[in-house]
């Protein structure tokens, strides 16, 4: 039974992103990109957040993604049915991402203008791996030449109240993608290295999560790959 539900899913899949790749080839030629930093506006309703982020990535060069709807008690269940649900690889092809604050950072830095030298970071890490601050320390510092003292970088993870304010989403809704702050973004290099390239993360609700392509999130992002993780 699970496997013929596993293989259903997989079919969902392929015909919906055959679909966002329908719609894409009917868009405008001359459609206005929208940049990556775009938020959300207080009109889009929480029913539109999908099509709201769909448009911007579809008009960033994005065509591998899908979103999916989950059950509002998902982040009760185990890894293994959270995969299931999705169609995805493996549990290890579920991502998060979190806001990191740069707590010593100097007093002139106070927000997210300098991605070399940022007061805020996003990272995207597995589920699956333990997030190492300490790596990501040592990456900002070599990444400013040592002009920076080490002691300058202590990530911390931000109070939620700062991560919605800066993302414009709630805890377990955060996404790299139409965020209402333009706040740089590291992704770990495990996910990099995912067979498939397609992982999943945050769409913008709770109950909304994105798959997509990895070659085309960081296309479109351009995050730091940093090796931020263990087992």
């Amino acid at each position: 039974m699970e496997a013929a539900l596993a293989e259903l899913e997989r079919v969902q899949l392929q015909i919906l992103r055959r679909i966002s790749k329908l719609e894409l080839s009917h868009l405008p030629q001359n459609a206005e990109p929208i940049p990556s930093s775009s938020p959300l506006t207080n009109s889009d309703a929480s029913s539109d957040v999908e099509a709201c982020l769909s448009n911007i990535l579809r008009s960033n060069g994005v065509n591998d993604f899908i979103f999916k709807r989950v059950a509002s008690d998902y982040y009760d269940w185990p890894l293994e049915s959270r995969r299931d649900v999705l169609g995805a690889a493996s549990v290890h092809h579920l991502c998060k991402s979190i806001v990191l604050v740069n707590t010593q950072a100097p007093s002139n830095v106070i927000d997210c203008s300098d991605r070399n030298n940022s007061k805020y970071y996003v990272v995207v890490v597995q589920y699956t791996a333990r997030f190492i601050a300490e790596t990501v320390k040592n990456f900002l510092y070599t990444l400013n030449n040592g002009k920076i003292s080490k002691k300058k970088f202590n990530l911390r993870l931000a109070p939620e109240e700062t991560s919605i304010k800066l993302t414009g989403y709630e805890h377990n809704a955060v996404t790299c993608i139409g965020m209402q702050t333009d706040i740089p973004v590291i992704l770990d290099e495990a996910i990099v290295k995912l067979v498939p390239d397609f992982f999943w993360l945050g769409g913008g609700e709770v109950d909304l999560k994105l798959g997509i392509r990895t070659s085309e999130f960081i296309n479109f992002v351009k995050p730091f790959i940093v090796s931020c993780s263990g087992t």
